[in-house]
């Protein structure tokens, strides 16, 4: 502890805690605090320079580094008992380039701050369904939102990487400047550098057709195969999400849906909304799809904000039958006994998520027809167990239509990355990386 408070102290004008400081415990706490990361040190540097030097510091002292914006995946990290966690949070900043139609956003910039910077120029990103999830983790992993289906995965929209390498040196990659890097950084995660900053492209979407469609969730026996049927040929210019979800009775869910178990169908979209009649037919007690801003969609899922407690399994599936609703529902649904506080969702995939982009990195496409995903809310040790052994029971029964890829941006505990790639593709990404930081200085939440 004496190498390391010698080497660190004093860096990052004073914003480095160890073990045993008044602030560490703050400090070492991600988005998910359900997650008890204990890191060797924690860092807050307050740009690129800073962050450089401790990249080098900790290399001097024997230690790796683990870049971490919110921290809302951290829970793949593992231990971190000789690591360096180098929290971004204070690095940000969003410039917009109206003409061009692209932003750059600093490592610690969430989705809230890019969608607020790009609206008055009638444009916007391809953001996700939480307005405080980080730009940067976001970016590197895939990033799938409201407008997917029709502009694919944000990855696939970035222009450039600022980052500093394993050597504390700041670097750029794009398709003119190492390219290999630039190729590897768009989908292969945090395991090539400390990204400083990312350019990408913005859309102009002014508006969309988004909102939710809500029943009790004992309607999910007639909806549930509707909505697979409508999902499985609608257009393009359409994404939704349909949940289960048991909402807590608390202030900051709108009162017809406080305290319920509801069906849930939610999601935007930007050609006719006439698409949504089958649904619609239906009959939900509650239909709020209508023309909105297109900066209200950051908020649509309605995600909790600020650090909670959480744990989530997710899985990729394949196509799903009348086989497939009965084990969902049996494992989620009204007489499941789940103790699940939030959710069991399945987010339509395919459309241009399903075929390569033309200028594509490491994941070119979403092999798949749905994400699942489910999430608890819990307050405490208890509920912690209940909700794992709730989330696990839902991706298990869902284990026959699942086709063995992962989607790792969703995957919140430790993953082979094999499952996230085609063969060639990891193995070019470990080549790259042996290549730029040939002593896994870098650590990453899924390690290629």
């Amino acid at each position: 502890m004496t190498t390391i408070a010698n080497s660190l102290r004093g860096l990052c004008g004073g914003a480095i805690h160890l073990p045993g400081d008044p602030g560490y415990d703050t400090a070492r706490l991600p988005w998910n605090v359900a997650v008890d990361q204990r890191p060797a040190a924690v860092a807050y540097p307050a740009d690129a320079a800073e962050a450089a030097e401790v990249i080098r510091a900790a290399a001097a002292a024997g230690l790796r580094v683990a870049p971490q914006g919110t921290g809302h995946n951290a829970g793949p990290l593992g231990p971190l008992d000789d690591v360096v966690l180098l929290r971004t949070s204070a690095m940000t900043g969003v410039t917009v380039d109206p003409v061009a139609r692209t932003a750059r956003a600093e490592a610690g910039t969430l989705w809230i701050d890019v969608v607020e910077q790009a609206t008055p120029h009638g444009l916007t990103a391809l953001h996700g369904s939480s307005p405080d999830v980080g730009v940067v983790g976001y970016s590197l992993g895939g990033g799938i939102g409201w407008y997917a289906r029709q502009h694919g995965m944000q990855t696939n929209s970035v222009t450039a990487f600022e980052l500093i390498t394993a050597d504390g040196e700041l670097a750029r990659a794009s398709e003119d400047s190492q390219p290999d890097l630039f190729w590897a950084l768009r989908g292969g995660g945090g395991n090539f550098g400390l990204v400083t900053a990312v350019e990408f492209g913005l859309f102009p979407i002014a508006q969309a057709h988004a909102g939710w469609l809500v029943w009790d969730w004992r309607a999910a026996e007639r909806v549930v195969p509707v909505w697979l049927e409508w999902a499985a040929t609608a257009p393009d210019h359409v994404t939704t999400a349909l949940r289960l979800l048991q909402l807590p009775p608390i202030p900051q869910i709108p009162e017809p849906m406080r305290g319920r178990q509801l069906l849930v169908i939610d999601g935007a979209v930007l050609g006719d909304p006439a698409v949504l009649a089958p649904l619609r037919a239906l009959r939900p007690e509650l239909d709020t799809f209508a023309d909105v801003p297109a900066a209200s969609l950051v908020r649509l899922h309605m995600d909790p904000e600020g650090p909670s407690p959480a744990i989530g399994r997710s899985a990729l599936l394949g196509d799903l039958d009348a086989a497939a609703v009965d084990a969902l529902l049996a494992a989620a649904g009204p007489d499941a006994g789940s103790s699940l506080l939030l959710a069991a969702e399945l987010r339509q995939l395919g459309g241009a998520l399903g075929r390569r982009a033309p200028r594509h990195g490491a994941l070119p496409r979403l092999d798949g027809a749905y994400a699942l995903f489910t999430c608890g809310i819990v307050p405490g040790p208890e509920a912690a167990a209940a909700a794992l052994a709730d989330t696990e029971r839902v991706v298990g029964a869902m284990r026959p239509w699942s086709n063995g890829r992962e989607y790792l941006n969703f995957a919140e505990t430790k993953v082979d990355a094999a499952r996230a790639f085609e063969p060639e593709t990891l193995s070019r990404l470990r080549r790259i990386r042996a290549a730029v930081d040939p002593a896994g200085r870098f650590v990453a939440n899924h390690v290629i």
